[in-house]
């Protein structure tokens, strides 16, 4: 299916990014999370780097007046306090984020702030693209559980967060919000900007790491 055969916002965006969440979880990152093997403090890093982009996100989607983004926005979907949890979580056992990702997490971060000012809707293809990767957390905790020993949700409440019926709700929203193709284009644009970055991100957080073979 072509993008130009698809009809609501979320369905071309499925078809415009199938591509690159396969690229994103070919990443040396992805793989040794996978595996099992990926160091501590990386995650960690990881969790750092998504905490600069989350916290400017939130940010302007909770003071954002646009009818557009205030139909689509809502307290339910805030991921800083599961982020702080798991930060915190790790800090108390002495791990700290080196920031090794924090070069490109500051640039999704000022990428977000100037859609704020110029386009508001475009938040939401930002928010759709960090909303959606928490559904593929959800599956990924059990191999970060696993590979540190964690339990219940300490150090994976952010992992943790994705919840499918909260994104049926959230992605119904957004279809009716946007239902013409000049509104549509503007957010599939920014998620096309937001995969850039968080593509930068990963290979950020892969420097140094092997890809696993199996």
């Amino acid at each position: 299916m072509r993008p130009t055969d698809c009809h609501t916002v979320v369905d071309r965006i499925r078809a415009s990014t199938r591509g690159r969440h396969q690229d994103l979880e070919g990443t040396p990152f992805s793989l040794a999370m996978l595996a099992g093997t990926l160091p501590l403090d990386r995650y960690v890093d990881q969790l750092a780097a998504y905490r600069r982009v989350l916290g400017a996100l939130e940010a302007e989607l909770s003071r954002a007046t646009d009818p557009c983004v205030t139909s689509v926005w809502s307290a339910d979907l805030v991921k800083i306090p599961c982020i702080d949890r798991d930060l915190m979580h790790f800090a108390e056992d002495g791990v700290f984020p080196a920031s090794t990702a924090a070069a490109p997490a500051d640039a999704l971060a000022r990428e977000i702030r100037a859609a704020a000012a110029s386009d508001p809707p475009a938040l939401l293809g930002f928010l759709y693209v960090l909303e959606g990767s928490t559904l593929g957390g959800a599956i990924l905790r059990r191999y970060v559980a696993e590979a540190y020993g964690l339990r219940d949700t300490d150090g994976v409440a952010y992992y943790a967060s994705g919840d499918r019926e909260r994104w049926a709700g959230f992605t119904a929203r957004l279809n009716a919000a946007l239902p013409g193709p000049g509104e549509q284009d503007r957010v599939l644009a920014a998620v096309g900007r937001a995969y850039h970055h968080v593509a930068a991100i990963s290979v950020a957080l892969s420097a140094g790491l092997v890809a696993a073979e199996g």
